[in-house]
């Protein structure tokens, strides 16, 4: 789903925020109060960061098994709107006892019972995202995707740095572009690292950091290529692909001088930083489109150094 999609009345003044893990959360607050609008913020404990608290007309700390309190605390503030931002680290779902440490309310039981008590569903990224859209839509709190109040956020199809891919490593991209689709589609992971086409990690629960560590670890040559897609009709609401400094930071400690991720569905946090970062350390970023990646040839110049692109200032229309 498309954030042309849903319906968003634009006399709404008061928008909530599920805030999970990094700097997505805090943008997206700021963009929201940007907009003239109030922003009351629950954030998930051992998540979201703690600067919320500053930035938020309302915020509160809440765990991941209180959507019962959570819809009510949205209802009692007037949010009639909400969006989800930032990670939720997934794999908390196989401490020990995690189920006992959430201490769900019976909200939450009634609806995520059929994943994690009778098995009747699994506990796909989706699956669970959805589970979670109905809980909140059940009490009326409907949910929007993020770039819906800030779309500037989402990366263009460009070549984002100084240094592009050799011959070698676009061949490297198209094949790990497509393995990278299919992963998204079994709704496992979203990227890949890729070496001479061959495939040295897929991502599933670590995150696309450590499976980008993995690929290092694995390939002890370095120079390898990691290709970020979103899934097979992405819903914009949730899991969409984000990449920021702390990615670019795991590519250089791991040997991966290559990213490629997909125009216009990819978050890309802190642009110019992340862009000065990647030119320092001589690494390839370039956006592309599905259409690039059918006609098998480098949209961009090939292993040159090529004119740098200033990430443009926020539009008048986004500041308002």
């Amino acid at each position: 789903m498309s954030p042309s999609e849903f319906f968003f009345p634009p006399e709404t003044r008061r928008v909530g925020v599920i805030a999970g893990w990094g700097r997505y959360p805090v943008l997206l607050a700021e963009a929201i109060k940007r907009s003239g609008r109030e922003v009351v913020c629950l954030g998930v404990r051992d998540h979201a960061d703690p600067i919320l608290q500053e930035i938020c007309d309302d915020f509160v700390w809440g765990g991941l098994g209180k959507f019962g309190w959570a819809t009510r605390y949205f209802r009692r503030r007037g949010v009639e709107y909400a969006t989800m931002a930032g990670k939720i680290h997934k794999i908390r779902l196989f401490d020990p006892g995690f189920l006992w440490k959430q201490a769900p309310d019976l909200y939450t039981v009634r609806f995520f019972a059929d994943h994690f008590l009778r098995r009747r569903r699994d506990c796909k990224d989706d699956a669970l995202l959805l589970t979670a859209v109905r809980a909140f839509e059940h009490r009326g709190v409907a949910l929007l995707p993020g770039t819906v109040f800030a779309p500037e956020l989402l990366v263009q199809r460009q070549l984002l740095t100084k240094r592009a891919p050799t011959s070698a490593q676009w061949k490297d991209v198209f094949f790990g572009w497509n393995l990278a689709r299919e992963m998204g589609r079994l709704d496992v992971g979203q990227s890949v690292s890729v070496k001479n086409q061959a495939v040295l990690a897929v991502e599933a629960i670590e995150g696309t950091d450590e499976a980008i560590r993995r690929a290092g670890a694995l390939c002890r040559s370095k120079n390898f290529v990691v290709v970020k897609v979103s899934k097979p009709n992405q819903d914009m609401r949730f899991d969409v692909p984000t990449f920021g400094l702390g990615t670019l930071e795991t590519m250089v400690e791991s040997g991966a001088t290559v990213l490629a991720v997909e125009a216009k569905k990819t978050l890309f946090i802190d642009a110019e930083e992340v862009v000065a970062f990647a030119d320092r350390h001589k690494i390839a970023i370039v956006a592309l489109a599905e259409e690039d990646v059918a006609a098998g040839e480098p949209p961009f110049p090939v292993g040159v150094e090529a004119a740098p692109i200033v990430c443009p200032t926020l539009r008048e229309d986004v500041r308002r």
